[in-house]
C-alpha cells in the first residue's frame, strides 16, 4: 500500500558503517498497525464475529481453508495473517546485505522481468551493469522502452476487466568462481537450494535453471556446455545452457534462474468459495489488489537468490573477519589457477 514506505532500519549488528560480527537486526515498519491495534490484541476481546473481524469466507488461491484446516482453526484470519507475501519485505532487506557482501568479491546481481503474460520480453546482449541500470528504472524492470509500454497498457487492461495476471522473471549472478554448492550429498547442492528458496515465494509455481523445460525438447548435443581452456580465463564453458550449473556446483559461469508467478488470486471479478460456517457457496469478497505484483515479485526473487549464494559463498569461504574471507578466497582462486 503507498501507506508503507518499506524502510528498513538496523537496530544491532552495525557501528560507523560496519558489521560488528554480531547478527545484524533489521525491522520495516507497518504504518497500518495503528489501526489493527484491537483486531490483532493479544488479550481477548469483547464483541461480535463483525467487531473481531473473524474471517470464515476462505479465498480461492489463498492459504486461508488449507490452513485452517489444517491447525483447526475457525478464524481464517489467523492464517491469512501469517501467510501473507509482506514476510517478503525483510528478505529482500537481508538479501540486499548479502549483495554487499557479494559485492565485495566482485560478484554483480541482476534481475528482468522476462514475461509478464502474453507480452514478452526481446531477448538482449547487454552487460550485467546495462541491465542493472535499465531496470532498475524499468516501472515494469525491463530493459526496453517499447515492451515497457506495452506491458503497462496491458497490465491496466487487465486490471479495468477485473482480472489479474502473472509472469516470469530471471535472476542472473556473475562473478562467482567454480566449486560453489556440493555434489556429495542431495542437500548441498546449490541449484537445488537456489530453487527451493525460489519456490518458497508467495505465488511462485515454477523455477528453472539455464535454458530449464527447453532441455526436454532438444538433444544431449544442444543442451550440455562445452569444456574450453585459455592461459588467460582457465577452464570455462563454451556456451552456459545449464545455467551456471553442473552436479549442484557452479562451474564459473553466471548463474541464470527463472521463476513463474501465478496471477494474483484476489480480484475483482470475485471467484467463487464456501462458507466455512454455513457451507454453503458464496462469491469471494472483493478487496484492495493489485492486478499484477510480477514487477516486484522481480527484486524478491533477485534476493531470494542472492542470499542463497551467499550463504554458500560463506560455506566455502567463511571466517570470521572480511579480511579473513578475503584471504580464504584468493588461496582458492590460486588454487584453480594452479590446477
Amino acid at each position: 500500500m503507498q501507506i508503507e514506505k518499506d524502510t528498513a532500519q538496523i537496530l544491532g549488528g552495525v557501528r560507523h558503517g560496519y558489521t560488528t560480527g554480531a547478527p545484524v537486526a533489521l525491522v520495516v515498519q507497518n504504518n497500518d498497525w495503528k489501526h489493527w491495534q484491537n483486531i490483532m490484541n493479544v488479550e481477548p476481546i469483547e464483541g461480535n464475529d463483525e467487531a473481531k473481524r473473524r474471517m470464515h469466507r476462505p479465498r480461492p488461491g489463498h492459504a486461508d481453508l488449507n490452513g485452517g484446516l489444517k491447525y483447526n482453526l475457525k478464524d481464517l484470519r489467523n492464517v491469512l495473517e501469517r501467510s501473507s507475501a509482506r514476510e517478503t519485505t525483510v528478505r529482500v532487506a537481508v538479501g540486499a546485505i548479502a549483495r554487499q557482501f557479494l559485492a565485495q568479491f566482485g560478484v554483480k546481481v541482476a534481475g528482468q522481468v522476462i514475461r509478464i503474460g502474453e507480452i514478452e520480453a526481446p531477448p538482449h546482449n547487454l552487460s550485467i551493469d546495462e541491465l542493472i541500470e535499465r531496470t532498475e528504472a524499468s516501472s515494469v524492470r525491463v530493459v526496453d522502452e517499447e515492451t515497457e509500454k506495452k506491458m503497462e497498457a496491458y497490465i491496466d487492461l487487465i486490471k479495468k476487466e477485473g482480472d489479474s495476471i502473472g509472469g516470469i522473471v530471471e535472476c542472473i549472478i556473475e562473478g562467482l568462481p567454480v566449486g560453489l554448492g556440493s555434489h556429495v550429498q542431495y542437500d548441498r547442492k546449490l541449484d537445488g537450494r537456489i530453487a527451493q528458496g525460489v519456490m518458497s515465494i508467495n505465488a511462485f509455481k515454477g523455477v528453472e535453471v539455464g535454458i530449464g523445460f527447453e532441455a526436454g525438447e532438444l538433444r544431449g548435443s544442444q543442451v550440455h556446455d562445452e569444456i574450453m581452456y585459455s592461459e588467460e580465463r582457465g577452464y570455462y564453458r563454451a556456451t552456459n545452457r545449464l545455467g551456471g550449473f553442473e552436479g549442484g556446483m557452479t562451474n564459473g559461469m553466471p548463474i541464470v534462474v527463472r521463476g513463474v508467478m501465478k496471477p494474483i488470486p484476489t480480484l475483482y471479478k470475485p471467484l467463487q468459495s464456501v462458507d466455512i460456517d454455513t457451507k454453503e457457496a458464496f462469491t469471494a469478497q472483493v478487496e484492495r489488489s493489485d492486478a499484477c505484483a510480477v514487477p516486484a515479485a522481480s527484486v524478491v526473487m533477485e534476493h531470494v537468490v542472492t542470499w542463497e549464494v551467499a550463504k554458500a559463498f560463506l560455506e566455502k569461504f567463511g571466517g570470521d573477519s572480511m579480511e579473513e574471507i578475503h584471504a580464504n578466497y584468493q588461496n582458492y582462486l590460486k588454487q584453480l589457477e594452479n590446477y
